[in-house]
């Protein structure tokens, strides 16, 4: 049988397949709060049959933002929005629903990408102050941010927290804490955006201290069994950067913590990366990172292909395979990987009569209450 329509676990969390939707930023949210197009785009992934979606990068905090339209979870009224999504879903199907929690730092206040993507100032419209490890722009031309005090690391800290919670009482079965990207987590253990003098800040074992100590404390604030995971850039792509080494330190130590699995990317610090893009490009960080840690593993980056996806697994390379854009293109990209290796998809029973002549047991009832 096809390994990616095999089930697995993440700690106690059952998955029906080894399909995840990763968590694909929106810019449509005002003041934090989910909106009807929240509700259509997440419900609508919800009927693909993949076997988890991780919801997009959720600020901790307003300043957390990287756009002024990025989700929230800081505030009564943003629990509120997204509870109401979350219920909707939640009376049509079973599928696992987590949440990538998340800090902007130095990349925060920042335009939507169809506006394009360019700092917003601080003293402009929809601007704000920046935080970060260090007050190093991003890119040169841009306003520098304000290094985070030992009063703004606690606070940052409080506020990973505090959204860990509020994702317990949605109801989210998995939390993934944002460490990718070049966003506040990933900017501590990068040696290209961390360049403080203090405990938080020179070697490796520094540099990971604030990450680790945010791991530690949404992991104590959660139920025991809610599993916990990260999202790593294996790579900046630019030399005397964060790289493959670094993070398999990385993963060993959150492995001794009770990290659930590891979510492999790469870049995201620097505007001066050299990303030799591929198909599957990122897998062999992931599968380098599976067999020295040997915690559950998830690649993604440019896999498109169901045979594609079917041979990383095939060849121990993941666990499971992360699939973003190739999801906003072919929403039912689960459907058709299920019929091209032939396995079974589960399926709203409103769809059932859409499968082509040639199947005649494509679909399995995803009803609540079916798994």
């Amino acid at each position: 049988m096809s390994l990616l329509f095999q089930p697995m676990n993440i700690g106690t969390l059952a998955l029906s397949n080894r399909i995840v939707i990763a968590p694909m930023c929106q810019y449509s949210a005002i003041d934090g709060n989910a909106q009807d197009w929240h509700l259509m785009h997440l419900g609508h992934l919800a009927m693909s049959g993949a076997g988890m979606m991780i919801i997009e990068a959720t600020a901790v905090s307003p300043e957390g933002r990287i756009t002024p339209g990025d989700l929230g979870l800081y505030s009564d009224d943003n629990e509120a929005a997204i509870g109401r999504v979350i219920t909707a879903i939640r009376a049509k199907t079973d599928m696992p629903l987590t949440i990538q929690i998340a800090h902007a730092g130095r990349k925060a206040s920042s335009e939507a990408p169809w506006e394009g993507g360019g700092q917003i100032l601080p003293d402009a419209a929809g601007g704000w102050k920046a935080e970060a490890p260090s007050a190093l722009p991003h890119a040169p031309d841009e306003d520098a941010p304000t290094a985070l005090d030992s009063a703004g690391l606690a606070r940052v800290k409080d506020d990973f927290v505090q959204t860990a919670l509020r994702s317990v009482r949605l109801g989210f079965q998995g939390i993934e804490v944002h460490m990718a990207h070049g966003y506040l987590l990933h900017q501590f253990l990068s040696p290209l955006s961390n360049q403080r003098n203090d405990a938080y800040g020179g070697d490796l074992e520094a540099r990971m201290r604030f990450p680790l100590e945010v791991f530690d404390a949404v992991k104590a604030a959660v139920p025991a069994d809610l599993p916990v995971w990260v999202r790593v850039s294996a790579t900046d792509w630019v030399p005397e950067g964060w790289d493959l080494e670094s993070t398999l330190a990385l993963s060993q130590a959150l492995k001794k913590r009770g990290c659930a699995a590891i979510h492999v990317s790469t870049g995201g610090v620097s505007p001066l990366q050299k990303i030799p893009v591929g198909p599957g490009f990122q897998v062999p960080f992931a599968a380098k990172i599976k067999a020295e840690v040997g915690l559950p593993t998830m690649a993604v980056g440019l896999i498109t292909e169901p045979e594609q996806a079917e041979k990383i697994l095939q060849d121990g390379d993941a666990d499971m395979i992360a699939v973003a854009r190739t999801m906003l293109y072919n929403p039912r990209w689960p459907w058709h990987a299920a019929a091209a290796l032939g396995a079974q998809i589960e399926a709203p029973k409103q769809y059932w009569r859409s499968q082509p002549r040639e199947f005649t047991d494509l679909f399995k009832d995803m009803s609540v209450g079916q798994r």
